[in-house]
């Protein structure tokens, strides 16, 4: 006769030592999209620095004592500065608290997580990286639009839409609209017009697919299929604001086939 075993199918999570700061990605808003491991840090931590745009729901899974510092980097809005917000994890890990840093989607897909990871590193200060579920790929998948497929493409451009004040880098969108892949855009709304008149200009048709998300998995959840060169029209018409993901490319176009067996995300 075989051995009975109890089986535990969660492996057992790490300690959240005082004075560690652990960097977790939140997903793109709904709870459920947390990893088992973010939320553990969220019910462990001492203090949740966080970005603006984490969902409430998610901050209300805290410890009823933790203390939560917003520390969001909105465009065109009063925001904390990169350094300070380094500082600031920096000092509250040494003054002994379980620092959780916060931010939505994944810390390491331009979520400025590298910046805080060298400051923590080069401090001295432990650290825990957590991954989460990009929000880009998310609020792809949940609009029923496949980042890739076997017929269509094995490639896909994940690309900042906006270039903030402190950001020297500059991105070739002409480059990018020769590569023939489909663009995912994350935080686009401030510079699409220039954006998407780059790709045309880069060769991308004013006719290929296109769409803009709004707010995935929360209930401002909007969808607004498109074409490239109707975009900003269509952004304008509909109200389209941030949070928003833009995906270009005919991938968009496969949504359609699909939309009578999709299930609504809440």
């Amino acid at each position: 006769m075989s051995e009975t075993r109890n089986f535990d199918p969660f492996p057992p999570m790490p300690d959240f030592p005082a004075g560690e700061v652990w960097l977790a990605g939140a997903g793109p808003g709904d709870p459920r999209l947390l990893t088992l491991l973010a939320l553990h840090a969220v019910r462990r931590a001492d203090e949740i620095v966080h970005d603006a745009l984490i969902d409430a729901r998610v901050l209300a899974l805290k410890r009823e004592d933790a203390r939560l510092v917003s520390a969001g980097k909105r465009g065109g809005q009063p925001s904390a500065r990169q350094q300070e917000i380094n500082s600031l994890l920096i000092e509250r890990a040494g003054a002994g608290r379980r620092v959780l840093r916060l931010k939505g989607g994944d810390p390491f897909v331009f979520g400025r997580g590298w910046d805080e990871v060298v400051a923590l590193a080069e401090a001295g200060i432990r650290y825990r990286i957590i991954p989460g579920v990009t929000s880009g790929l998310a609020a792809t998948a949940l609009a029923g639009i496949p980042a890739t497929t076997r017929e269509t493409n094995h490639a896909v451009v994940l690309a900042a839409g906006h270039r903030a004040d402190d950001d020297h880098s500059s991105t070739d969108w002409e480059a990018l609209a020769r590569l023939g892949q489909p663009i995912i855009l994350y935080m686009p709304m401030t510079q699409l017009a220039g954006t998407t008149a780059a790709l045309m200009k880069g060769g991308l048709a004013a006719d290929t697919p296109a769409a803009l998300l709004q707010s995935a998995t929360t209930e401002d959840e909007r969808v607004v299929e498109s074409t490239l060169g109707r975009l900003v029209d269509e952004a304008h018409a509909n109200a389209i604001g941030s949070p928003a993901i833009v995906v270009i490319g005919s991938v968009v176009g496969l949504r359609r086939r699909v939309l009578a067996g999709l299930v609504g995300w809440r």
